[in-house]
Order: structure tokens, then C-alpha cells, then sequence
């Protein structure tokens, strides 16, 4: 029964998102199965985590939409996710769902928690972060980039950053509560999340401004993530050919899983 309120459930959510174009067709799929597998193979705690991450980060995606456009076209992701995107975003996430179902341990949910935070951190540290009044600065060298840089950060793309990383735990504690494996309580799970999410989406900046690989674009000279920028063909301007955004999303989401464990193991005991 378990499997079938999933299918139902996700089918509704991303049938909706999809229709708000905030998912094309091979994200709505990819949707779909993910959704069914988080709750089937789990329960409330991991299906409303990654709900909580969806439906707050699409909002804030449509949020003054008008002043992100033009920086959107710099972005190898946008606010109308394709299938890769999703995986991206959520795909380690259902192989702890997974790996929980066949072998249950609290570092299973520490770690999903840790990478629920790092996506939700990163999203809407780039939702909030384009609309800064100040230019980012590189998290690396600290030089002043241009708006839509890989690798730039804003004091207020951090703190919602910050923001999104904590209620991604405040959430777990809830769901968790309401699902009745609760392990930590509300500070502890707040903890997490907010270390979790800032470690992997500190971890998605500096990756993104070092081994990322990037295109200049040929017209305005901006350096971006997408093959086609002003209507022409980008060309190569630095980092490794198969680092894509994708795989960034990946790594940084790790790390910030890995650093929850720890956290979230010490914090219990």
C-alpha cells in the first residue's frame, strides 16, 4: 500500500509541477519514480524531506522571475528541471532511502538529511543570491565576479543558504516525529541540516570555481555553464571536460551527507 500512496502521491506533485513548467517531461518521470521509491521504500520523514526541498525551492525559483532571466541564460540549471537535474538533486537521496530499507541505521537519515540540505542550500543560495544588490565574490581568490559566476558567493546568497540548510532539519525532526522514528531533537536535527547544507553548498561553490568545466562566451565574454550563450556557440574557458554542473551537484551533495553523518552520530550520542 505503501508503494501505491507514493506513486499516487508524486504523480500528483509532479503532474503539478509539470504543468507549471517547473519540470519538463523526463523530469516529471524522473519525479514520479523518485517520489514512489522515497516513500514505498521509506515513509513520511524521507518523502516530506524531499517535498520540502521541491516545493520551497520551485517558489522561490518563480520569485521575481524577471530579474533572474537574464542571468538564468548563464545557468547550466534552471527553474524547468529535466530529468538529469532531478537525479542530480535527489538521486543520492533515494539510494539512502534504499539502503535504509534493506539495512535500517540512523546514519542512513543522517546522511540524507546532510544531502537534502546541500540541494536546498544551493538552490536557494542561487535563487536569493542573483538578486543581490552586490556583486559575488570568488570563494576562492575573494575577487569581485560578475552576477551568474560559477564559484561567486554573496552574504545574502549565505544566509539563505543558512536558512535553507536549517529547515531542511527542522523538517526532519518533524516528519520524523510525526513518522515515530525520531532520533535527535529539534536543535540537534537544526544542526545538521544547517552544517550539512552550508559544508555542500560552500563545497558546490569552490568546486564550481576551480574544476568545473566552463564556456566563455564568444559576444558579451561572460563565462557560463551552457554550450550556447547570445545566441552563438560558446567556446571551452576552463576546468575539466567531464566535470558537468550535474556532477558538481553530485560531489558537493556527498560531502555534505558525510559531514551530517558525523555530525548527527555525535550529536546522538
Amino acid at each position: 500500500m505503501d508503494w501505491i500512496i507514493g506513486a499516487v502521491c508524486a504523480l500528483i506533485v509532479a503532474g503539478a509541477a509539470y504543468a507549471k513548467k517547473s519540470l519538463t517531461l523526463s523530469g516529471c518521470l524522473a519525479a514520479v519514480i523518485m517520489g514512489t521509491i522515497y516513500y514505498g521504500a521509506g515513509n513520511l520523514f524521507w518523502f516530506g524531506t524531499l517535498l520540502l526541498f521541491f516545493i520551497t525551492s520551485t517558489l522561490f525559483s518563480k520569485f521575481r522571475k524577471d530579474r533572474k532571466q537574464e542571468l538564468e541564460k548563464s545557468y547550466a540549471k534552471t527553474g524547468n528541471r529535466d530529468a538529469g537535474q532531478v537525479l542530480a538533486n535527489g538521486g543520492i537521496g533515494m539510494f539512502l532511502v534504499l539502503g535504509n530499507w534493506v539495512l535500517p541505521h540512523p546514519a542512513w537519515m543522517y546522511a540524507f538529511i546532510g544531502v537534502m540540505a546541500t540541494v536546498t542550500s544551493d538552490t536557494w543560495a542561487t535563487e536569493w543570491g542573483s538578486l543581490s544588490r552586490k556583486p559575488p565574490r570568488s570563494v576562492v581568490t575573494w575577487k569581485v565576479l560578475t552576477p551568474g559566476t560559477s564559484g561567486g558567493v554573496s552574504l545574502l546568497g549565505t544566509l539563505a543558504a543558512a536558512l535553507g540548510g536549517a529547515l531542511i532539519g527542522v523538517g526532519a525532526f518533524f516528519f520524523s516525529w510525526i513518522a515515530g522514528i525520531g532520533s535527535l531533537n529539534l536543535l540537534s536535527w537544526t544542526c545538521v541540516g544547517l552544517v550539512g547544507g552550508l559544508a555542500g553548498a560552500f563545497a558546490d561553490s569552490y568546486l564550481g570555481a576551480t574544476v568545473q568545466y566552463m564556456y566563455r562566451c564568444t559576444v558579451c565574454g561572460r563565462e557560463v555553464e551552457v554550450s550556447e550563450h547570445c545566441g552563438h556557440k560558446t567556446v571551452r574557458a576552463r576546468g575539466w571536460s567531464w566535470m558537468s554542473n550535474d556532477l558538481v551537484n553530485v560531489l558537493s551533495s556527498v560531502i555534505g551527507g558525510c559531514l551530517a553523518i558525523g555530525l548527527g552520530i555525535i550529536l546522538a550520542s
